[in-house]
C-alpha cells in the first residue's frame, strides 16, 4: 500500500494545480482521439481469451468532473492510445439501473442511497470504490484491475493528461509491483519512453 500513497498525493498535487490554472489541458490543437470503452462485461470476457489489465472509469452523470475528464484527459490522444494498447478500457455508470453479472454474482443499483440527483448507487460501484483503506465514494475514480479482474487500486478525483499519464505507465507495466511509486516517479517516469507524447 505504501507504493500507492504517492500516487494519491500527485493526483491531490494535480487537483490543487488545475483549480489554479485559467485553463486546463486539452489535446494538443486539431488532434483528438477515441477511448475504445467496453461493458465490464466485456472487458471480462475479452480478459478470459486475452490476459490484459482493466481499466475502469467509474462516473455519474451529473458529475462535472467526470465529464471533465472526457473532453480533456480521455480525448487526449496519446492517453487514448495508451488505454486502447494496454488495457481493457471500461466506462461504468455508478448509478446505472441495469444490473451487472460478473463471475456468476449480480450487481444491482441500491436505491436506499438515493438522493435528489441520484438514484442510488450501483453494487459494483461499491464493490470497486470501496475498501479497508477507502470509506468513500467519490466520482471520477479510476480502478486499475489485473489480468485476473482483481482489483490492483482506485483513485479518486479528475485526473489531467499530465497526471493519469505516468499512472497508467506504472500499473500496465507492472512497475507498481517492483517499486515505490516514489522511486518509480523519479528513476523511471521521466525517461520512459511514454513520457513525451503523454506529455505534450
Amino acid at each position: 500500500m505504501k507504493k500507492i500513497q504517492g500516487i494519491v498525493l500527485l493526483i491531490a498535487a494535480g487537483i490543487c494545480t488545475m483549480q489554479a490554472q485559467t485553463a486546463v489541458t486539452a489535446a494538443p490543437q486539431g488532434e483528438t482521439a477515441s477511448v475504445k470503452w467496453y461493458s465490464i462485461e466485456e472487458a471480462i470476457a475479452l480478459q478470459a481469451k486475452t490476459p490484459k489489465k482493466i481499466f475502469v472509469d467509474v462516473y455519474a452523470k451529473w458529475c462535472g468532473p467526470c465529464k471533465m475528464m472526457d473532453r480533456y484527459t480521455f480525448s487526449h490522444p496519446a492517453v487514448a492510445g495508451y488505454l486502447n494498447k494496454n488495457f481493457y478500457p471500461v466506462k461504468f455508470d455508478a448509478e446505472q439501473l441495469e444490473p451487472v453479472t460478473i463471475n456468476g454474482k449480480t450487481y444491482i443499483l441500491r436505491t436506499e442511497y438515493a438522493d435528489q440527483r441520484s438514484p442510488g448507487i450501483h453494487e459494483y460501484a461499491i464493490a470497486l470504490l470501496l475498501s479497508d483503506e477507502n470509506r468513500q465514494i467519490g466520482y471520477p475514480s479510476t480502478v486499475y484491475l489485473n489480468e485476473k479482474g482483481e482489483k490492483i487500486q482506485t483513485l479518486s478525483g479528475y485526473q489531467q493528461p499530465q497526471i493519469i499519464s505516468p499512472i497508467l505507465v506504472f500499473f500496465a507495466e507492472n512497475y507498481y509491483a517492483k517499486m515505490p511509486w516514489e522511486d518509480y516517479e523519479k528513476n523511471v517516469w521521466p525517461t520512459h519512453p511514454a513520457n513525451s507524447g503523454l506529455l505534450q
